[in-house]
């Protein structure tokens, strides 16, 4: 009061509160309300101009908004300093006047001065609109009104002339201050030397006002655009600079090594293994186990490495949330003052509506903070998402191959969709462990204020419960783990099971697979089912803890002393209180469950990122001239990893510059191990290497990418016409252009699903031509084509006149003998060792294991083509093979027969002739009747992601409903409406009880009030448990029939449709969409229909207590709906737009992590990398908009529920003289849950809605065309078919689309039982059609074919396909042991199993394995060679035995020696079988009984081989062409 009477003069300081009219003294409003925008200024302009001076984002020019506030800064500076001299003016007058009127006036000019120098400030530094300033001149604004209006009442009161100097100076200030304020309000132009302005769709943020950024505001254009017409990905704004791919994972990349580097300097793969878990006798733990329970997790310096990323703005973030919590806490002691101001009728009236403005302020500042906490926590996940997947798939490209072995691409996939999503979870939720105890107790401190010593018995209960919750969310998190596990099976087993789709139709192992899937599935519901009884547990226990410690503190307080009289204030004060302890008590059992799953998902992400890499050592590239052999290895041994034994030893190789090496050996050598040596894929022990120049590489099992032929051929280089087309004519795939759909330009599907064999080995092949490299490796690129084409490509390419002579040195894996006579040097692998090295004339006049390896190959030859004119003398083999080089020489000319092949090159079976099928043409299925038909793109074949526009249609919640169960939802709405009706009852029973009179001190039938609200509380509770536990287990019984229909539906589908439908479309459907199912939408529909009945019950309270509310209820409420419609077409189009957008980065990162190796070998890791980051963009791109979205509708739902407060507030003020003080308190802290309840409401809705996508996706195979039934009921039920084998075509033809021509045409034939045919015919004949007709792999276009009589149209598909048996081209094995891939239906014994191994060669090498029969195969079986895997399907086959055998070059990639074998065993094991051989190497089928001759899809010769050579037609030519004749 001194320092007040100092400055003002002998006044008091307040004389505002207690009159009938609010009214500041002069002193205060001089001083006090003047000062505070001051105050706020010059505290934030140290921080403030620190951070301009930190971000400088550029210069922006003069405009007139800036002149114009510069202008009126001006004047108020004038204004202010002439209130000072008129100030002391007056003083030198004799006038006394106290030091407030020059002190004030001078302090606000000062000021302003200020504020100008910071509005040039940000003009420099490019800041378009100000925060700072904004809230600056709204304070100035408001100190303005009062000073405004005091002056006002002071004129009518005593006459406008008293004063008037500072009567016009008010008057003019207010007007420039509210001038100032609105020009702050708007944007300025933007920076004039930025790069985003000329982005003309960049972000709308950047160049908003402040009141936009902070009410989101500037996100309607596209919510309104969302409702006009369908988004485009062209509609959303490009990712930001600083959410980009480029900006994080570089930044990621670096703080990752930093930390993992200073912590430790290498973790051993071994943390993945088996072994080092402790025994618990389950045999079957995959690695994925250990992936999810790495015991010496090194999840540390991942961590440190995000803080260090994150943790500045994780810490901002935090301190919004701080803010808001503030805010939300001085609401219950403002409803206390309000209920205070009820019951007070003396009360001045203006202090209700003060209140009310005061209740609806904070919580509007209360939304504003929470809200920007949410958008930073959101904006924070996405950049996290971005780092970890950015982080994870350039471990993909580096990971070595021990480390392959430890992750399957199933589990990479889940580490950047599920575990991904677990840490974006916890950063929302971090913060409530350490936020939600304060809240609790500063919840409790109030409560003792009001209750005293009875608020202790709140922690009693609080006590009680929170033990309860954290075993229950214990056990949860534990059933949620389990879960984890078997989703990680499933997804492995899904994933083999759709990589080799073809192989499991074709032997009719689908129910099998399916079977197996089901098994996991069944588990990771049982888990499922078990962690959702325990969430409804748990959250019975969350919403009854508000009532519990109501109940025990209410009754504790009324019945230890009946003086104590339970008023409105106290009673409903305290439950507001509850409301808030109960909303931090379930926030720290949820907070913490999402930091144990965040735990398991970073120690699941560390493991990953902590695998062995790749020694960059290891390749020993040399890019020096004086290194003059292009390769060279000394004394080197190498192996696959640290824990193996070498599988190469004592390697000495030198390869010249220029010269062509050929490697040999039997099968399991190590032949591709040696080039896997070179490109530096092993492990080495010991030795040095060095290779010199840059390496092009053709694997065994060819890499093709999903993208068109050109594509994969270019691999990145610029387009050279005239070398590109001298590589296609050498490689042989000029006629193959021609018959595709849009030639060079036509899509292959995910891993050259479309293509031949053949075409993908040389399409591969072209690649590494193109690419001009100084080394050639190639890992037998000629066995997967006809001899006549490999004929041409070893002459074209390789040979010493091809396109590669030109000091290109080449290293040459073969199993084609009859081109060694032509390359400079042969290298023979015995076990792992150079057993001979040196040039073919040196290797035969040895003698020695060159010789012998030479000789069984010839012996096999020439018995597979018994009665060949052969040179039985001493010296044969090596004239054999001379006249096998004069024959290939001469081959290699006639350029004219390989050019008027008018097909693709070679064809493997149940490649289904695709590619002369517009199998690539993509098709756009209409979902919806709004949704056209687009143009089919030629030469498109795999479908993209497909979108709905619009709403979700309603037969979809309708399909949701009928697969829960119509009753169980009828049950479920019931279970709600009951327990929200005792929840009113409760809560009415309460405002009665606290408006019982008070006689004599006490208040009457106390135990009767409590025992009442006691019993509704417990009903209640038990009603909430219930009706959860109902929506969640109907839930997961939903999630089973839709998963069920979706795994049916899918294995059902043809082969064109797998051809058409990119796997990461598939895997999409049955992890993430899935997952939605499981969790998301039971979870959502739980909330939705609890907020729904939460909502009516509050309507229902504040229309009883106030029923004028209901004027603004009613209009407010219509804004909600507004505000909902336009927000869920927007957010349900993004959401599946984005949902489109993730496929193909699981897609490319499932192609990656196939074909590491040769992108590694080609060195192209940076161009795969950048197209990630652009995937990883494009998917960001869309997440950006969705989040601000939900953030956009929380702000104004939240405000509009503000509104229902004040409302509700203001009715109660205007009506306090009928209103008792229980309905009001009942009314208003009800009002007060209204934002939350809405807020969420919608919010829940819109999670359904968007969700329920999933529902439609997985539902949207339902419609696709389906093969042909598996079984047929009565047929082949009494009779046993085919006894006999005889096979019969009867005018038979077959087109592989109704729109194409077609590939087999009028075929007449007929096959006796037992008979053995050989197949032939060149490129593009229809010889693999014949198989494909006969297996139903397509239907038939007319005619019929008739086995044993019975004509298979007939049949059911399996019943057909398990009678015939398939050795296809490529050899298909599945993660697990071998016994399941030998037998898949369990039909054999073992003994049956090691007779069949015995007959393939196979038994020594499985009796040496550790586990035998048990030996795990890994992923694609990439553990075993693919001789031997070839091997391991020959012996599957022999175990089935069947009457029919189809052989489609089934040996093509095992030795000759090994070939011979399996022949003789085919023949003694299949001797009364019908055996089709469709031949790719014409010796295959010499000792055929019949030979058929197919042209142009129509039958040129069929008869024995002595008859054909003997008519000296097509097939006698060619026989010359293979150098046979």
């Amino acid at each position: 009061m001194a320092a007040g009477g100092a400055l003002c003069g002998a006044r008091d300081w307040n004389q505002t509160w207690y009159t009938n009219t609010p009214r500041f003294t002069w002193c205060f409003e001089s001083t006090v309300i003047a000062w505070i925008p001051c105050a706020y200024l010059w505290i934030c302009f140290p921080f403030y101009y620190l951070y301009l001076r930190h971000k400088n984002k550029g210069y922006i020019r003069m405009s007139h908004i800036f002149k114009t506030k510069l202008v009126l800064g001006f004047i108020l500076v004038i204004l202010c300093f002439s209130n000072v001299f008129f100030a002391l003016w007056e003083i030198s007058q004799g006038i006394p006047r106290a030091p407030a009127f020059f002190i004030s006036p001078a302090m606000v000019g000062i000021t302003m001065i200020l504020a100008m120098f910071l509005t040039q400030a940000e003009r420099t530094m490019g800041i378009q609109s100000s925060g700072i300033l904004l809230i600056y001149w709204l304070l100035s604004f408001l100190a303005a009104v009062v000073m405004f209006s005091s002056k006002v009442q002071h004129a009518l009161e005593r006459g406008f002339l008293e004063d008037h100097f500072r009567h016009i100076t008010t008057y003019l200030y207010a007007s420039l201050v509210l001038g100032e304020l609105v020009l702050f309000c708007l944007v300025d132009h933007p920076p004039f030397f930025s790069k985003a302005v000329n982005n003309p769709n960049r972000c709308p943020e950047a160049s908003s006002s402040f009141l936009s950024k902070i009410t989101y505001w500037w996100f309607s254009g596209l919510v309104w655009k969302g409702c006009q017409q369908s988004l485009g990905v062209d509609d959303l704004w490009p990712v930001r600079n600083e959410d980009s791919s480029e900006e994080i994972v570089a930044w990621a990349e670096r703080e990752w090594k930093k930390y993992h580097s200073r912590t430790q300097q290498k973790m051993e793969s071994a943390t993945f293994k088996k072994s080092q878990k402790c025994e618990t006798g389950i045999v079957e733990a995959e690695e994925t186990e250990v992936l999810l329970q790495s015991e010496h997790s090194q999840s540390g310096p991942l961590l440190k490495a995000f803080w260090s990323m994150f943790g500045t703005y994780f810490l901002l973030s935090t301190v919004c949330l701080v803010i808001c919590d503030i805010f939300l806490f001085s609401i219950p002691k403002l409803l206390s003052l309000f209920l205070e101001f009820i019951e007070d009728q003396e009360a001045p009236s203006w202090h209700g509506y003060f209140y009310a403005f005061t209740m609806f302020l904070l919580a509007c500042l209360q939304t504003l903070f929470e809200q920007r906490y949410m958008y930073m926590c959101l904006v924070l996940g996405l950049r996290l998402k971005t780092a970890v997947t950015g982080l994870v798939y350039r471990k993909i490209l580096v990971m070595s191959n021990a480390s392959r072995k430890a992750a399957t691409v199933g589990e990479v996939v889940n580490l950047v969709s599920v575990d991904v999503q677990k840490l974006m979870d916890l950063i929302i939720y971090f913060n409530g462990t350490w936020l939600a105890p304060i809240r609790i107790i500063i919840c409790f401190v109030f409560l003792w204020q009001l209750l005293g010593p009875s608020a202790l018995t709140s922690i009693a209960v609080f006590l009680f419960l929170l033990p309860l919750n954290f075993v229950i969310t214990k056990k949860r998190s534990q059933f949620q783990e389990i879960q984890m596990k078997h989703k990680d099976e499933r997804a492995k087993l899904t994933n083999a099971i759709l990589s080799d789709i073809k192989v499991i139709k074709l032997y009719g192992w689908e129910k099998t697979f399916m079977e197996k899937v089901l098994g996991i599935r069944k588990q990771e519901l049982q888990a499922l089912k078990r962690s959702q009884i325990l969430f409804s547990a748990s959250l019975a226990s969350f919403h009854s803890s508000t009532f519990l410690i109501a109940f025990v503190m209410f009754a504790v307080y009324t019945l230890v002393d009946n003086k104590h009289i339970l008023d409105a204030q106290k009673a409903f004060v305290c439950l507001t209180l509850i409301n808030i302890l109960n909303t931090a008590h379930s926030f720290l059992p949820l907070s913490i469950n999402a930091a144990v799953q965040a735990k398991v998902s970073l120690n699941r992400l560390a493991a990953f990122l902590n695998l062995e890499e790749l020694n960059p050592e290891s390749s020993g590239r040399n890019t020096s001239d004086c290194v003059q052999a292009s390769i060279t290895i000394r004394n080197g041994t190498f192996c696959w990893s640290k824990e193996t034994s070498p599988c190469l030893r004592r390697i000495d190789l030198t390869v010249p510059q220029g010269s062509l090496l050929a490697i040999v050996g039997q099968v399991g050598a190590g032949k591709s191990s040696l080039l896997s040596a070179l490109l530096g894929e092993l492990e080495k022990t010991d030795g040095c290497m060095t290779m010199k120049g840059t390496a092009a590489y053709v694997p065994q099992q060819a890499w093709i990418q999903n993208a068109s032929v050109e594509d994969n051929i270019l691999f990145g280089k610029e387009m050279d016409e005239t070398w590109f087309n001298r590589v296609i004519d050498a490689c042989a795939l000029q006629p193959d252009l021609q018959t595709f759909p849009a030639g060079q330009k036509s899509e292959i599907g995910e891993k050259g699903i479309n293509i031949s064999g053949g075409q993908k080995q040389r399409v591969n092949l072209a690649r590494a031509v193109y690419q001009k490299a100084s080394i050639y490796l190639l890992d037998d690129p000629l066995s997967a084509v006809d001899a006549h084409v490999g004929q041409h490509i070893f002459e074209h390419v390789l040979g010493r006149n091809g396109l590669l002579k030109d000091k290109q040195t080449r290293v040459l894996v073969t199993h084609t003998i009859n081109i060694l006579p032509q390359v400079d040097n042969i290298v023979l692998l015995v076990d792992g060792t150079i057993s001979e090295i040196g040039s073919y004339q040196e290797l035969l006049q040895r003698n020695g294991a060159f010789a012998e390896f030479l000789h069984s190959h010839i012996t096999a030859e020439e018995k597979a083509g018994a009665g060949f004119p052969g040179n039985p003398n001493e010296n044969r083999i090596l004239k054999h093979l001379e006249k096998k080089c004069i024959c290939f020489t001469a081959i290699g000319d006639t350029k004219g027969t390989i050019s008027s092949r008018n097909g693709p090159s070679q064809e493997k079976l149940f490649s289904d002739n695709s590619v002369k099928s517009s199998a690539m043409g993509r098709e756009t299925i209409p979902v919806s009747q709004d949704c056209t038909t687009a143009a089919a793109t030629k030469g498109i074949l795999t479908k993209g992601e497909r979108t709905q526009h619009g709403r979700v249609n309603t037969s979809i919640y309708a399909a949701y409903l009928k697969v829960t169960g119509l009753p169980l939802c009828v049950y479920i709405i019931l279970l709600f409406m009951c327990q929200q009706a005792v929840s009113f009852s409760r809560g009415y029973w309460l405002s009665i009880w606290t408006d019982d009179p008070v006689h004599n001190g006490t208040q009457q039938h106390t135990e009767l009030r409590v025992g009442v609200f006691g019993a509704l509380g417990v009903i209640q509770a038990l009603g909430r448990f219930t009706s959860t536990a109902a929506v969640l287990l109907g839930g997961v019984l939903a999630s089973h029939k839709l998963f069920l229909q979706l795994l049916r539906n899918v294995a059902r589908s043809p082969m064109v449709f797998f051809e058409q439908t990119p796997i990461g479309n598939l895997l999409n459907r049955f992890s993430r969409e899935m997952d939605a199912i499981d969790s998301v939408i039971p979870d959502k529909l739980k909330s939705f229909l609890g907020f729904l009945f939460n909502l009516l019950e509050i309507y229902l309270v504040i229309i009883v207590a106030t029923p004028r509310a209901a004027m603004a209820i009613v209009p407010l409420t219509l804004l909600y709906a507004a505000f909902q419609h336009f927000y869920v077409i927007t957010s349900c189009q993004l959401r599946r737009i984005e949902a489109a957008s993730r496929s193909p980065i699981y897609s490319h990162i499932s192609e990656t992590f196939q074909g590491s190796s040769v992108i590694r070998a080609y060195k192209d890791q940076e161009r795969f990398i950048l197209k990630s980051n652009f995937l990883v963009d494009e998917n960001q791109r869309i997440c950006f908009p969705g989040a601000v979205a939900d953030r956009w509708l929380a702000t104004n739902l939240e405000f509009l529920g503000n509104g229902i407060v004040l409302f509700a507030a203001l009715f109660a003020a205007m009506g306090r003289t009928h209103l008792s003080p229980g309905t009001a308190g009942f009314s208003i802290s009800y009002a007060l849950q209204i934002t939350g309840v809405l807020n969420w409401m919608v919010r829940s809705w819109t999670e359904i809605e968007n969700n329920i996508v999933s529902v439609e996706r997985v539902r949207e195979y339902l419609r696709t065309p389906k093969e042909a039934p598996w079984t047929l009921n009565g047929k082949l039920q009494d009779q046993v078919w085919l006894t006999e084998g005889r096979i019969e075509f009867r005018n038979y033809s077959l087109r592989y689309r109704p729109n194409l021509e077609l590939a087999l045409k009028h075929v007449n034939l007929t096959i006796n039982g037992q008979e053995k045919i050989g197949i032939t015919g060149r490129t593009g004949a229809g010889k693999s059609t014949l198989a494909v007709g006969l297996l139903r792999l397509v239907e038939a276009a007319e005619g019929a074919i008739l086995i044993d009589g019975l004509d298979i149209a007939q049949l059911g598909l399996h019943d057909l396909r398990n009678k015939i048996t398939v050795i296809p081209q490529d050899p298909v094995l599945f993660s697990g042991s071998l016994r399941m891939n030998l037998d898949p239906l369990n039909r054999y014994t073992d003994a049956d199993i090691w007779t069949a191994l015995e007959l393939t060669q196979l038994k020594n090498f499985v009796a040496d394995l550790p586990d035998q029969l048990e030996y795990k195969c890994t992923d694609q079986g990439e553990n075993l060679s693919t001789g031997q895997k070839q091997l391991v399907c020959l012996a599957r086959a022999l175990l089935q035995k069947a009457k029919i055998l189809i052989l489609d070059e089934a040996t093509a990639a095992v030795d000759l020696e090994t070939d011979l074998q399996i022949q003789s065993t085919l023949r003694a094991q299949f001797k009364d079988s019908t055996v089709l051989t469709i031949a790719h190497r014409i010796n295959t089928v010499m000792d055929c009984d019949r030979i058929l001759v197919l042209e142009n899809g129509r039958i040129a010769e069929f008869d024995t081989l002595e008859h054909l050579i003997a008519q000296k037609g097509l097939f006698y030519r060619l026989m010359e062409e293979s150098g046979l004749a």
